[in-house]
């Protein structure tokens, strides 16, 4: 990417690397992350989209692949969300906002998946049924969200399934992988509809993300992300939310 010398986009890449290790473990593809690492180094809208969205593709792949492989996966619980998620994440990623909207947006996102790293959730098993038509509504909501902003969606899914006790941790892992998934590539989709463009550098920071997440997705087989990385990374959301806020 013409906009950093060589020393800062490889400080760039192991940023990438580390935030999709972080994210994996708890079953995210990391958009909020790589967002973060690009904001920090002041790259435009128009490169960070596209960008956060093909790496959130390949590493949520990796999770959902993982986990399911491990049996946390179920795809009844699953299809309502992405019923309203898919069509608006690929409206969200058709429409470009100013760069100052998606500054304001972007920030925003980040600060709520930063207050949600910093949370302590309990893993408790679920008991409540799931309501369809709220699966649908959430994830349409979510799904345009995605699409507008380059953010799977998956970070803001997992509290709200937690909290309405329709999954457990693991299986909250697994539908927040797949959720992202399909998002981002209905909003890539959309994206690509609408005339966008990949900027340069997109593959080293795709290959940079699958190898950290490839980190990750062992942590989530095996075991939970620990607390106190999570909370670093949420510290470092909220510097770049921040920044971007400043910047907007």
């Amino acid at each position: 990417m013409s906009e950093l010398d060589d020393l800062t986009w490889w400080l760039l890449l192991a940023l990438v690397a580390v935030g999709a290790a972080l994210y994996s473990s708890v079953g995210h593809g990391g958009a909020s992350g790589y967002l973060a690492a690009m904001a920090l180094f002041g790259l435009p809208a128009g490169v960070m989209k596209p960008a956060a969205l093909t790496m959130n593709i390949g590493v949520s792949a990796l999770v959902l692949w993982r986990l399911a492989r491990a049996g946390h996966f179920d795809w009844r619980l699953f299809l309502p969300f992405a019923l309203g998620s898919i069509p608006l994440a690929a409206l969200g990623g058709a429409y470009t906002l100013n760069d100052a909207t998606y500054r304001y947006l972007v920030s925003g996102a980040l600060l709520i998946a930063a207050a949600r790293l910093a949370a302590e959730p309990r893993d408790t098993e679920p008991r409540a049924r799931l309501a369809a038509w709220m699966a649908v509504a959430i994830g349409a909501g979510l799904g345009l969200l995605s699409g507008l902003t380059g953010v799977g969606g998956g970070i803001f899914l997992s509290p709200v399934l937690l909290l309405l006790r329709w999954t457990n941790m693991r299986s909250n892992a697994a539908m927040a992988a797949a959720f992202i998934l399909v998002n981002s590539i209905a909003g890539l989709a959309g994206y690509a509809a609408a005339g966008g463009f990949w900027p340069r550098g997109v593959a080293a920071l795709v290959v940079a993300a699958l190898i950290g997440g490839a980190l990750g997705s062992e942590l989530v087989v095996r075991r939970l992300a620990p607390a106190r990385l999570k909370k670093l990374l949420a510290l470092v959301l909220l510097i770049a939310a921040l920044k971007m806020i400043l910047a907007a």
